[in-house]
This record gives structure tokens, C-alpha cells and sequence, in this order.
């Protein structure tokens, strides 16, 4: 683990303000959160801008809540009134566009122009900050890629051969059924589904199938949003597969809240669990102080590319977000929000998140760093999936249609619905929420 000291004042910025002017900066941030790092560097911050900058103060407001998708909702109400918003926010990437849209966050622009180390941040990680409107509304945490993790022990007991590296998805099932026959007891498969894993339901599962298929949400060639056609299906079809097999958790489980952590804290470790399609975070999970210590995880798990359906081009699939620190549009101060998201995020601060978070660092200088290219031989491997991964249609109706794959894969996995009735259902909430101008038919 990387130690952190107590800095002075931020580098490479001026600001108008007096010390003796003072006042009080409110930074609201996601309290549930299994990442151990966030915590510790606002903490670290606050101590670095209290000494730097006399009279004033760094409140830390975690919000509680019971699911990431509670989190945004909190987040938005707080934001959405003067005398509530925080002048800091712990922010999605996903979420840039629709919060500017609503009026939550204020450009940086004229902030970063003045700060030395913004030209240490890689320039994919800006664009993830930045709004359609071409202003930057954040300074980038950390990035991370996904893909199967799986129980080395576990697989090898169920006779597969290892290292593994299926090239389709029915590579994935055939091994998932070979785990539940080896070991009943043990889940075989996990793939998020339903409200509530929130946004981990439709990155780490249902987008983690779609992009191996010809059928993405949205069109970057067309500029429109893509219909469901038969990759939906298929990507549907899947879930059913894995949950009318009971090849994955039971569905009052796997749509409970809390399916997060029960994943990483619990069924994971306790090899309970065979095979997950999940992130490149986890390590910093198990991590000696991460919410979930677990010193053997490096000898008892490994990781690989997750397929695309029947290993056609480019034969991998991944998909990469990220959390953002931004500024609130009803900070009083704008420019000392900012100091302390820099304090926050400084080259020491950036360093430890990215090691001791699990994160693939959006930073060129914590990447060349020896302690972070030695701390964790995954996160090197896992850094490789980036020249195949994909990024979030991060418009401001993409939440809205987020929701709705949630709602949709929650139905496909209770039973409650079929993958064609789900495609046509998805169709229907995607004309009434975009306009049919702004769709069009999937590949056939």
C-alpha cells in the first residue's frame, strides 16, 4: 500500500480569495461505497486544504442510501435547491450529461487552465468529464474495465482447464454448467440483473453481453439510438438461460439491493461463487483495508477477456466508466471548490486511490509509478481490455433507458416476461423517450 502525508498548498493554482475571508466548502459523496480509497482522500484533503488555506473548513457529507440508483436520487434532491447542494459532488460519469441538463454542476474550464497538473490526466479520461456542450464538469478519479472473474479452484475441480479463456458465450454456459454439476452447492455464474444493482446491472451485465453482439444502444456512425433487434434477443435469451438453468444466484437474491456487496463481499470470497462478470475494483475490495479483506483472492482467483457472442470481432468485450469530483452550480465559491477537488486529487492522493481503489489510473504519472505497476498483477492485465472496451452512451437520456434495461432484465430473470416481449418493451420506452427521429432499426 502507498502512504499519504499531509501537502500544502495546490500546486499550480491561484486564487483571489483571502485566508481570511473563510468559509466552508460541503463535499457530498456515496458513503455506502465498498471502495476503501474515497474516504481516506477526501479525509486526506480536507486536512490539506484546511491547512492551506486558514478560515476555512471542508465539511464531508456521506449520503446513505441502499443502492447506487438511491444515491443518485439523494444526490438530486440535494443538488436541485440552493440552501442543500453541496459544493462538491461525487459524481457518475454516466450521469455528466443529464445533471448539466438539470443544473447541478458548473464548467471548470477556466479552473483547469490555471492548475499544472491537469496535463498529467489522459486525454480519454478528460473526454469522460466532459459535458456535450464541450465544457469539462469534473476532474476524473479513476477509470476501469470489466470483464469474468473466476475461482481458479473451483473451475479446476469441475475439470476445466486453466488458464481459462472462452471465446463465446456458450463457452461461459458450458462451463457454468460443468461447476454446477462438479459442486452443487456453489453458484455457478453471476451476471447483474435488475434494479438492484443499478448501474451495475447494465454495465457488468446486460452491456457486457449487448457489445458482443451487432445490436449496441446507440449508433455512433448514425448518431441515433439503435432499436432492439436480435442481439437484444439474444443478450436476453441469455439471462434465461442462465437463470431458468439456476446456473446463477436465485432471483430474490440477485434482485435484492444488495447484490453488490453480497458479490464482493461475501459469495466471492467464501468461494461461493465460480464465475463473475464484474470490474477491475474488486482487489481493492479485498485489499488488506478494503471492505472486505481477503489475503488469498490473488491465489484463489483469476481473470479474463469476457467473448463476444461467437467470438466474432474483436473477439473480447469490455466496457469502462468512472467517478468524476465536480463542482456544484450552487457553490458560493466556485474556485475554492475546486482547490479542494485538486488537493483531492493531486498526484499523492491520485496515486493511493488508483492502488489502494483497484483502479486503472487516468493520471500518466501514478501509471508510470513502480508502486502502482507492482501493487496488483490484475490491474496491468486488466488495463490490456482497454484497447477493446466500450464507453456509455452518456447522453442526458441514458439513465432513463439505464432504468429500463434494469426493469427489463429483472423481469427476464423472475420469469415474468419472454426476450421478445422484452426487446418490444424496450422499443416502446425508447421511441416515447428519444422520438422516433432519433432511432433506428437493428441490424438484422
Amino acid at each position: 500500500m502507498v502512504g499519504v502525508t499531509a501537502g500544502g498548498l495546490v500546486a499550480g493554482l491561484t486564487s483571489s480569495v483571502s485566508a481570511s475571508t473563510g468559509g466552508n466548502i460541503t463535499v457530498a459523496y456515496f458513503q455506502q461505497t465498498t471502495n476503501p480509497a474515497l474516504p481516506y482522500i477526501l479525509d486526506q484533503a480536507k486536512a490539506e486544504f484546511e491547512k492551506a488555506y486558514p478560515g476555512w473548513t471542508v465539511t464531508l457529507e456521506g449520503i446513505t442510501s441502499a443502492g447506487e440508483n438511491d444515491y443518485y436520487t439523494k444526490l438530486d434532491l440535494m443538488s436541485s435547491s440552493a440552501s442543500t447542494a453541496p459544493d462538491v459532488l461525487y459524481e457518475d460519469t454516466f450521469l455528466v450529461n443529464s445533471d448539466v441538463s438539470a443544473g447541478y454542476l458548473a464548467p471548470i474550464d477556466s479552473y483547469l487552465k490555471t492548475w499544472s497538473q491537469w496535463k498529467d490526466f489522459y486525454p480519454t479520461a478528460k473526454s469522460a468529464a466532459k459535458g456535450t456542450d464541450g465544457h469539462i464538469y469534473g476532474v476524473p478519479m479513476g477509470t476501469d474495465t470489466r470483464g469474468l472473474w473466476y475461482n481458479k479452484v473451483l473451475l479446476a475441480k469441475a475439470g476445466i482447464k486453466l488458464p481459462w479463456h472462452p471465446t463465446t458465450w456458450a463457452q461461459v454456459i458450458a462451463a457454468a454448467q460443468a461447476v454446477k454439476k462438479a459442486e452443487p452447492s456453489i453458484i455457478p455464474l453471476n451476471v447483474y440483473g435488475g434494479v438492484g444493482a443499478g448501474e451495475g446491472t447494465t454495465m457488468q451485465g446486460f452491456e457486457m453481453l449487448d457489445y458482443g453482439t451487432n445490436n449496441p444502444l446507440y449508433d455512433t456512425k448514425t448518431n441515433k439510438w439503435e432499436k432492439a433487434g436480435a442481439g437484444w434477443e439474444s443478450v436476453l435469451k441469455e439471462y434465461k438461460t442462465i437463470y431458468g438453468q439456476n446456473l446463477g444466484p436465485t432471483p430474490q437474491t440477485e434482485v435484492s439491493t444488495q447484490i453488490l456487496s453480497n458479490v464482493w463481499d461475501t459469495l466471492i470470497p467464501q468461494s461461493k461463487l465460480a464465475i463473475a462478470v464484474d470490474g477491475s475494483w474488486l482487489p481493492g475490495i479485498w485489499a488488506k483495508n478494503g471492505g472486505a479483506p481477503w489475503p488469498q483472492w490473488s491465489k484463489t482467483m483469476a481473470v479474463t477477456p469476457m467473448p463476444t457472442e461467437s467470438g466474432q470481432g474483436p473477439g473480447d468485450v469490455s466496457m469502462s466508466g468512472g467517478w468524476l469530483l465536480s463542482v456544484g452550480s450552487h457553490a458560493s465559491n466556485k474556485q475554492m471548490a475546486f482547490n479542494y477537488i485538486a488537493d483531492a486529487l493531486n498526484y499523492k492522493n491520485s496515486l493511493y486511490y488508483s492502488i489502494n481503489g483497484g483502479q486503472i489510473a487516468v493520471r500518466s504519472d501514478v501509471a508510470a509509478t513502480p508502486s502502482y505497476k507492482n501493487e496488483n498483477a490484475v490491474i496491468p492485465e486488466m488495463s490490456t481490455f482497454v484497447k477493446f472496451t466500450h464507453y456509455r452512451p452518456a447522453y442526458s437520456v441514458y439513465p432513463k433507458l439505464s432504468n429500463e434495461i434494469q426493469i427489463i432484465t429483472g423481469q427476464i430473470l423472475t420469469g415474468q416476461t419472454t426476450a421478445a416481449a422484452g426487446a418490444a418493451e424496450y422499443n416502446k420506452y425508447l421511441v416515447s423517450t428519444v422520438g422516433a427521429s432519433n432511432t433506428e432499426a437493428a441490424p438484422s
